[in-house]
């Protein structure tokens, strides 16, 4: 059983304010060389992330923290459970996204911080990244597929853009459809900048 809260939108039929609120802030870029409270952070994400077996990414907002860091699985998705190791994971820091090409694909996505849906989105089947990994050195890397996607929707959370905020279908729980339509009636927060 995940020890870590991951935050969201809402639970059980009740939408949160105050995670919302963090979860639409855009994230502070993490200074290097990192200080010791960003490594903490760093092992925390990636022991977060390794406790679940329902994710193949995670990014620190979902932890509660405003910095721009993400986790995600780069192999082992053929196995029987999802649940990673650390060889099968990547750690980037303060990424970004400097080229995207290939053709556009759509997929359906779920998002910890958004349960119980999914959403069709588009999105580049290739991507070039500039980011710091897990010791602070300056890294590019290229990412395709189902890998590219991740990878896009970790970098999302860092900006505070959400899986509701794409024009996609969006899949609901028959037995949840009007509290659905009533959040997705509303119009929902912009990102902000963070204040820590």
């Amino acid at each position: 059983m995940p020890k870590t809260k991951i935050w969201t939108l809402w639970t059980d039929g009740q939408v949160n304010e105050e995670e919302t609120k963090l979860l639409r802030t855009i994230s502070k870029e993490i200074a290097t060389p990192l200080c010791e409270a960003d490594r903490q952070l760093i092992e925390g994400l990636l022991a977060a992330f390794l406790e679940r077996d329902d994710a193949v990414g995670l990014a620190a907002p979902q932890i509660g923290v405003c910095k721009r860091a993400i986790v995600f699985k780069v192999k082992g998705f053929e196995e029987g459970s999802r649940k990673g190791s650390p060889q099968d994971c990547e750690i980037l820091i303060n990424p970004r996204v400097t080229q995207a090409r290939g053709p556009e694909e759509v997929m359906a996505e779920g998002c910890l911080s958004c349960p119980e849906i999914n959403v069709e989105i588009s999105r580049p089947t290739e991507i070039k990244v500039r980011a710091c990994d897990a010791s602070g050195k300056k890294i590019t890397k290229r990412y395709t597929g189902f890998v590219a996607r991740i990878v896009q929707h970790e970098i999302d959370h860092l900006d505070g853009k959400l899986i509701v905020d794409y024009p996609g279908s969006v899949m609901v729980p028959r037995d949840k459809r009007s509290f659905f339509e009533e959040i997705f009636n509303k119009k929902t927060p912009e990102p902000t900048e963070s204040n820590t």
